[in-house]
């Protein structure tokens, strides 16, 4: 009973860890995919003019 229980738990668990492999995998392909982020920074004049 307690063996079938653990079989039982360790497929349960296989699932969600492979789940949370492939959401780790697609982040990391978007990731590469996207180019960085530029910085828009207006430049603004100190002395008034």
């Amino acid at each position: 009973m307690a063996l079938d229980t653990l079989i039982f738990v360790s497929k349960r668990l296989q699932r969600v860890a492979f789940a949370i492999l492939c959401l780790m995998a697609a982040q990391l392909v978007l990731a590469s995919c996207e180019p960085e982020p530029t910085a828009m920074a207006a430049r603004v004049s100190l002395d008034g003019r």
